[in-house]
This record gives C-alpha cells, structure tokens and sequence, in this order.
C-alpha cells in the first residue's frame, strides 16, 4: 500500500514538473515599433508658464515682529511667519499655541 502511494506521488511529482520544462523554449520575440520623433520645441516654449497676479491695491501689508500682517479688502487678515531665507508659512495668528503652565505649587514664607 506504501510503494502505491509512492508511485502515485512521483507521478504526480512529474506531471506537475513536465510543463515547466516545457518552457525551456526562448519565447518568440518581435521588433518594437520605431519611436515617434520628439516634439519640436520652439524658443521659451518650454518653460513653465507662471501668473504672478498683481498686488490688490486695497490689500494692505505691515510689518509685524517675525514676519507680515496682510489684510485683504474681501478677507480676514492672516499673517505670513518667515521661518528662513525664502521659506514663509502662512498663520491666522501670530499665537504659537503653547501654553506654560502657571500654577502655583508650593510657596515660601
């Protein structure tokens, strides 16, 4: 009954390994299609197209301690917090957000 079962799973063994080797063929390739030609490109045209809108003249700008207030005329006002040379990030208030605890502990008289 054993040399059964072994004979069935060598069988096995080698119907699932016959359709690996099968495949030792090299597939058939074929020639890629010829690349298109690159786009032509005229004078500028490849530079990113940037639109700097012009200062509102009701806006108004002020200096603040670390950066500048802007008060836009259809807006809130918000502020622009320069964290290095280039670098600003905008904040609707100049509060940081940390608090310090103050509570009294212990006292000495």
């Amino acid at each position: 009954m054993r040399r059964v079962f072994v004979a069935l799973f060598l069988a096995a063994l080698i119907g699932a390994g016959a359709p690996a080797l099968a495949q030792d063929r090299p597939p058939k390739l074929e020639p890629l299609p010829e690349a298109p030609p690159p786009p032509v490109i005229q004078d500028g045209a490849d530079e990113p197209r940037v639109r700097i809108a012009a200062p509102d003249k009701d806006s108004k700008v002020e200096q603040v301690p670390g950066g500048m207030k802007v008060t836009p005329p259809n807006g809130p006002p918000y502020y622009l917090i320069e964290l290095g040379p280039n670098e600003w990030v905008r904040r609707d208030t100049l509060d940081p957000g940390v608090r310090v605890p103050m509570w009294t502990i212990t006292t000495f008289d």
